[in-house]
Parts: structure tokens; C-alpha cells; sequence
């Protein structure tokens, strides 16, 4: 039985849509040849955002022949392998710099900038699993850079 290449569910050999997801199925000879599917582009772009272990995972579709040209999932792995860019910098470079007070408002900063990018992880496994486009400022603007590069 062949698989829809948008989402991976089983559709009828006779079938020109997909049930699930409304996508366009390819013609039977096409069909004939296409290999079921492993993980679908929509969770390949939420495993990116996973906290701590998401760049794992973009690593993986960087690097995947079957992601090698769809740009959309290859600019979730780049936003979230600059997410977990930005905790290292903020855990390496900045959180040292409070290490000789123990008064708390010096630990704020660190901390405040943990919790926001831990919140933008949060929002983008959410807008990625909804199949949302969202840009993050800055790190948004880089892997859109980054995609680019890669086409050409």
C-alpha cells in the first residue's frame, strides 16, 4: 500500500489525495517507486526545538539526503541549532561574568535570558507543529542566511 508523501499516512493506490492531509498524490507509476516514509518533515522540524538535545536532531536533518532540499525544514533546523548557539552563549560567556557575587540581582540577567530562550523553544515546538512559519528575530534572519547558502 503506498504512503502520502506529505504526512506519511497510508492512502489507496488509486487515491489523487491524501484523507489525513489533503496532499496531491503522485501518479501510480511514481507511487510505485516511492519508499515508505520515516519521520515526517513537520516532526523533523519540531524535534529541532527540543531543549538542550534539539540540535541533535538538526544535526540529523542537515546532514539527511532526504531533507537536502526542502528549505523549510532545514530552516527549522538552522533557527533551532542558533537557539541552542545562543543558551551555550549565554551559559559560557555571560553567566560567568556573575560568578563572584551571591547576590541574587546579579544572577537575574543569566537566568532572565535562560528563561526567554527556554520560552522561544517552547513557541517555535508549538508554531512547528502547527506547520506555522515563524521568523525569530535575529536568529530568524540567520538561518534564513543559512538556507540560502546551502541552495547554491
Amino acid at each position: 500500500m503506498p504512503y502520502c508523501p506529505q504526512c506519511g499516512s497510508q492512502v489507496g493506490a488509486a487515491d489523487q489525495f491524501c484523507a489525513k492531509c489533503g496532499g496531491r498524490q503522485p501518479t501510480p507509476a511514481a507511487a510505485a517507486t516511492a519508499t515508505p516514509p520515516g519521520i515526517t518533515a513537520r516532526n523533523a522540524a519540531v524535534l529541532c526545538y527540543i531543549p538542550w538535545v534539539g540540535w541533535v536532531a538538526a544535526i540529523v536533518v542537515l546532514a539527511s539526503e532526504r531533507f537536502r532540499h526542502d528549505s523549510r525544514v532545514r530552516f527549522h533546523a538552522f533557527q533551532g541549532l542558533y537557539l541552542f548557539v545562543a543558551w551555550l552563549m549565554v551559559e559560557w560567556v555571560i553567566s560567568p561574568l556573575f560568578w563572584w557575587d551571591n547576590w541574587p540581582l546579579h544572577r537575574a540577567l543569566p537566568d532572565a535570558l535562560h528563561l526567554v530562550i527556554l520560552i522561544a523553544w517552547i513557541f517555535m515546538i508549538i508554531k512547528a507543529s502547527h506547520d506555522e512559519p515563524y521568523r525569530l528575530p535575529i536568529i530568524g534572519e540567520l538561518a534564513d542566511r543559512s538556507v540560502s547558502e546551502q541552495r547554491t
